[in-house]
């Protein structure tokens, strides 16, 4: 009897095993417990699973695709025009790709953004922070070296208005564009290069970084949830583990669905002699090319955007008169500056482009002076020097702290931004004037 019931549990145990590790698996990703306020799905909405299941599609339908697609200028078209009709259920992976792509985007921004707007940058988690920026250049890299892989008419000449930025920094901008480029026009070597980046560096790369994000917010404790919340405790599993499989089955469903009935866009076949009116960059570039309307290309496509990266960049390292974690918008005074800045934001970079369009030509008033002055510094020195008053006239006025400053500015910039995109996308026709829509 004993040695049949020894061989009886003996043979239990394996199960036993396998289930034991695959729940360690789970609880490896997630602490055992966490507070229940920090798994509140209105606080994180769930971005940061969805940013990596995306980046999990992405390296899927990416896997895919490579078996029929052909790096190479003569035969790049001809394969994506291979998998769209002759490949079974090759068009619905290549949409897939497509709009995940684009979701991958958006949702890494989304997620940055809601880090900041919870406050979950601080002292303790500013690294996870600087690696979170670090992750959205390089998501916006990735999506942009897949940009150029159809080699059709609005990714060849997308790809060349981007490129041909770099070659406003100085000193190196020329060899930039010679060493993106492959040469100094976009040709075969631009697309084997962009290849390799897109299937092989960058995706390792955000591999990497994404672990090492991940073990970072388990060493923080988690989410950042507020100190005047509920202490309760709950297990991850299955309290966390059930919110991020329901939403992760929603994502798919709707990317699914959209890659029904929408196929990815796919024009003509690229043609170097024949540029389109207007050729637009990436729609993640579109707020870029709208700021070169108004100031010289350095400013508009180097410094600004570099000033940018760098601010977010220190935003961790500024000393902070109160530190607000886990609560969106800070305070209700925050949420009150949030709106104010939009409301703000929306109407003046309205105003300033219409103004910069119809009323302003520092070029034509000072032809005697270098362009990167009358249309560069001049402008540039003008549009800080509002920053700076308005700064000061909210700081006296609503006696805003540090954190609630940073708030204000940030909100502003990137209402800006979202207001030069949808400028550049939907209102700029032909020479890239500015019309209605309907009329382009």
């Amino acid at each position: 009897m004993n040695s049949i019931y020894l061989r009886l549990n003996t043979d239990q145990k394996p199960n036993a095993v396998k289930k034991k590790r695959a729940r360690n698996l789970v609880l490896h990703l997630h602490p055992v417990k966490l507070r229940k306020d920090a798994i509140r799905f209105q606080l994180t909405f769930g971005l940061g699973g969805m940013s990596a299941l995306l980046f999990l599609l992405q390296v899927l339908t990416g896997i895919l695709l490579r078996f029929a697609y052909v790096a190479s200028p003569a035969e790049a078209y001809d394969s994506i025009l291979a998998i769209e009709n002759d490949i079974f259920f090759g068009q619905f992976v290549r949409n897939i790709h497509h709009w995940s792509g684009i979701l991958f985007v958006i949702i890494t921004f989304l997620h940055l953004i809601r880090t900041f707007y919870t406050g979950a940058f601080y002292f303790k988690r500013r690294w996870n922070w600087i690696i979170g920026v670090i992750l959205m250049i390089l998501v916006v890299f990735s999506n942009f070296t897949g940009y150029l892989l159809p080699w059709d008419q609005l990714a060849y000449w997308a790809i060349t208005v981007s490129t041909s930025m770099l070659q406003y920094v100085p000193l190196a901008g020329n060899w930039l564009v010679e060493f993106v480029r492959g040469g100094m026009d976009v040709n075969s070597s631009t697309l084997l290069i962009f290849y390799n980046f897109h299937t092989a560096i960058l995706p390792v790369t955000i591999v990497i970084l994404m672990v090492f994000h991940f073990w970072r917010v388990r060493k923080a404790g988690g989410v950042v949830a507020s100190e005047k919340a509920s202490q309760e405790m709950v297990p991850s599993d299955p309290d966390l583990v059930l919110k991020e499989l329901v939403t992760g089955l929603v994502l798919l469903a709707t990317i699914f669905l959209i890659s029904v009935f929408f196929n990815a866009p796919l024009l003509e076949r690229a043609d170097p002699a024949f540029s389109p009116n207007p050729a637009k960059a990436p729609w993640y570039f579109m707020g870029i090319q709208e700021l070169l309307m108004h100031f010289h290309p350095f400013v508009s496509a180097i410094l600004i955007p570099l000033l940018f990266v760098l601010g977010l960049i220190w935003l961790p390292f500024l000393r902070f008169d109160k530190q607000y974690e886990g609560v969106w918008f800070f305070n209700e005074k925050g949420k009150k500056l949030a709106t104010l800045a939009t409301i703000i934001s929306l109407c003046t970079v309205t105003i300033a482009i219409l103004i910069s369009d119809f009323l302003i030509n520092f070029e034509g008033w000072l032809p005697s002076i270098p362009l990167i002055i009358s249309s560069g510094l001049i402008p540039f020195t003008l549009v800080a020097t509002f920053f700076l008053i308005l700064m000061y006239f909210i700081k006296k006025v609503y006696r805003t702290d540090m954190s609630e400053l940073i708030l204000f500015l940030m909100t502003f910039i990137v209402v800006a931004y979202i207001v030069f995109s949808i400028t550049a996308i939907f209102f700029r026709g032909p020479g890239m004037q500015l019309m209605w829509p309907w009329n382009i």
